[in-house]
């Protein structure tokens, strides 16, 4: 039972019929040109430092940050509160160490970013292998989702209307990143975080006065009803007394959120080095401010609605803040509008935040793989590709990267797919994080040692996650009848990391005689990857 009444649930579906249309129509409306490659890619950089922010705020707080960071805080108290801390240090630190780098390369996709330093066929193509797999399982975690949320907040409990619900929100964010393109899903971020800002902060409001405005309060109801006792409120509860396994854990969303393809993306849409610098500042202050009020939830839903309530509803904790969203609502005067605020703010996420990630996945298979990984060679009778058809070859990538995960996430919803989630974060952390610095900060890095990060650190990735307790070996994991665990942490971090960043210091200086040429393409771009100055003509000798 979700506790919202009949009317409630009647504006909720009235608000997501509204909220779907008016933001296609929206898509439809901004669309870019059929051949202007830069309003497609950039949005011709028309968002001015707030819009730009907040649309960098939406596209970073994904459907899976916002409902399960929630979960994790109403489950384990402290250590979730860490979780929110972590998202929101790895933000700054892209403010800090990439965000103006990233906007000085000028490129649109994480393979142009790369191929500044590390010009290549090959570079080009493992990139954009690497934004596939990082950016694929989280959209099929958040459109596996999306059917046990709407099923949850309307009160439909059938499978075939889970199904739909996923087939259905599928293809509309589809249209938002086929049709939209960089301008119509920022349009559509922007309303986003906005709305979600707005239904967030009123929950904690409603939470705060029902404690008299005493934090001691919510956290003493919280311990009590957590099931944990005290332990709720000290280290160690998600991860059972292993410090390791945080730090694994925090280091890996740290390094790992800021740095995946459909966030760096946006750096591109800025339009100058000094306009990404405010655009931070207010994404930053954005986030900070939302997981500072997901932290209040996430305790009010652990004191008011319990641990029981809240894994009966899903043993992840995804559905808390929908929980305690009806639990504070129900009864006062404007309760029935204030939860359909919130259901139609997680509606919106789940829109815009997988609208976002099929749009950088199409957008590096057309620009990074068939408009110049696979055209990369010059052929009698073979140009380079018109930006008409490299826009219509995006758009037909958006679609089949849609439909691939739509199917994906029908097959998966039955399963526990945190695990999936877990692997987006540690790809960013163990091979696009290393890449990025490597690339931007290194005067001797290759074009060896880069494709040895990305493929190291993702292959890394891919063979650890097999062994954690997320994947078997525990009553939440994919698999919970067997066990095959054979790595001791629940993410990849305190491993893969250390693998990315090696592969790319090893194949940078063991083969002979390739670093004085990097280091030549180096003084040539580091103008304008450190300062946006333009480039240095390359000394010919």
């Amino acid at each position: 039972m979700n506790g919202f009444d009949n009317s409630a649930q009647s504006m909720s579906l009235v608000a997501f019929l509204a909220v779907g249309t008016v933001a296609l129509l929206l898509c439809v409306m901004t669309g870019p040109d059929r051949d202007d490659l830069g309003e497609f890619y950039t949005g011709s950089r028309s968002l001015g430092p707030v819009r730009s922010g907040l649309a960098l705020a939406g596209d970073y707080l994904s459907a899976a940050t916002v409902l399960g960071t929630t979960g994790i805080i109403a489950l384990t108290g402290y250590d979730g509160t860490i979780l929110a801390l972590s998202i929101t240090l790895s933000l700054v630190l892209l403010m800090f160490l990439l965000a103006e780098p990233l906007r000085n390369t000028g490129g649109f996709t994480m393979g142009d970013v790369l191929v500044r330093r590390s010009p290549g066929r090959a570079v080009r193509v493992t990139a954009c292998a690497a934004t596939i797999a990082a950016l694929v399982p989280m959209m099929v975690v958040q459109l596996a989702s999306s059917g046990d949320l709407l099923a949850f907040i309307l009160g439909f409990d059938t499978s075939g209307f889970r199904t739909g619900a996923i087939i259905g929100l599928g293809i509309l964010m589809i249209a938002y990143a086929a049709i939209g393109g960089m301008k119509g899903t920022s349009l559509i971020q922007i309303v986003k975080i906005v709305v979600l800002l707005v239904a967030a902060f009123s929950i904690a409001v409603l939470i705060m006065n029902r404690f008299d405005w005493s934090t001691d309060s919510l956290l003493s109801a919280a311990r009590q009803s957590s099931g944990a006792g005290a332990a709720f409120l000290s280290s160690g509860l998600q991860f059972e007394g292993s410090g390791l396994d945080m730090v694994s854990s925090e280091l890996t969303v740290v390094l790992g959120a800021a740095c995946l393809p459909h966030v760096t993306m946006r750096m591109s849409s800025a339009r100058s080095t000094q306009a990404v610098r405010r655009s931070m500042s207010w994404a930053v202050g954005t986030v900070a401010t939302i997981c500072l009020l997901l932290v209040v939830i996430g305790f009010g839903a652990a004191a008011l609605v319990g641990h029981e309530g809240i894994t009966a509803a899903g043993a992840s904790g995804n559905s808390a803040i929908l929980q305690i969203s009806g639990e504070v609502a129900n009864g006062t005067r404007m309760g029935a509008l204030i939860i359909t605020t919130m259901t139609t703010a997680i509606f919106l996420t789940l829109l815009a935040s997988v609208a976002g990630m099929i749009l950088a996945c199409a957008n590096s298979l057309a620009h990074d793989l068939f408009a110049h990984g696979l055209r990369g060679t010059r052929r009698p009778g073979r140009g380079p590709m018109t930006g008409r058809t490299e826009m219509r070859t995006a758009q037909i990538s958006a679609i089949v990267v849609g439909i691939i995960a739509i199917a994906l996430a029908v097959v998966a919803r039955h399963w526990n797919v945190q695990a999936l989630a877990t692997l987006s974060f540690c790809v960013g952390a163990s091979a696009l994080a290393p890449a990025l610095v490597y690339s931007m900060f290194w005067r001797r890095f290759t074009r060896t040692g880069l494709i040895c990060t990305l493929v190291v650190g993702t292959v890394t990735v891919l063979v650890l996650i097999t062994g954690t307790n997320l994947v078997s070996g525990s009553p939440t994991s994919v698999f919970p009848d067997h066990d095959f665990n054979w790595f001791p942490y629940t993410t990849t971090g305190l491993v893969s990391i250390p693998a990315g960043f090696l592969a790319g210091f090893l194949g940078t200086v063991l083969p002979r005689n390739t670093a004085p040429a990097a280091r030549r393409v180096y003084q040539g771009e580091e103008p304008r990857i450190l300062a946006g100055a333009p480039p240095i003509p390359a000394d010919p000798h």
